[in-house]
């Protein structure tokens, strides 16, 4: 008998190994990729001023609170509130004549909205 020992090396188990490795590395950019989709701003768009400025004017009269803290405290600044009113008010007179319908409807409506609600907070 001999003693010579032969080292089968498995070609296609490597292969294989580096084919699956690139799987995994595209599959975590993919994933990745996603992620980050998901962590994306909105777009840009008059609209989502309106909703950034309405949003503000409600937190500041005490109408949102934080979801991820538990014990968050109303936070209540009328003068804030009225602030992030009157910028809305700004809005709607530089931009007359100049907005979508849709635009328009929205600014009115959120003007409206927010006015009513800093009346009721004011007269409690």
């Amino acid at each position: 008998m001999s003693d010579d020992k032969k080292i089968i090396s498995d070609e296609d188990w490597k292969s294989q190994a580096k084919q699956e490795k690139v799987k995994l590395s595209d599959h975590q950019e993919s994933a990745a990729g996603a992620g980050s989709q998901a962590q994306a701003p909105p777009p840009a768009n008059f609209l989502m001023l309106i909703n950034a400025l309405m949003l503000q004017a409600l937190m500041y009269m005490g109408k949102l609170s934080d979801p991820n803290d538990e014990q968050a405290k109303e936070i209540i600044n009328m003068d804030l509130a009225k602030h992030h009113i009157d910028l809305l008010q700004v809005l709607d007179d530089k931009t007359k004549g100049n907005l979508t319908d849709e635009e328009k409807q929205a600014l009115s409506m959120a003007l409206h909205e927010l006015r009513m609600h800093y009346v009721q907070v004011m007269s409690r």
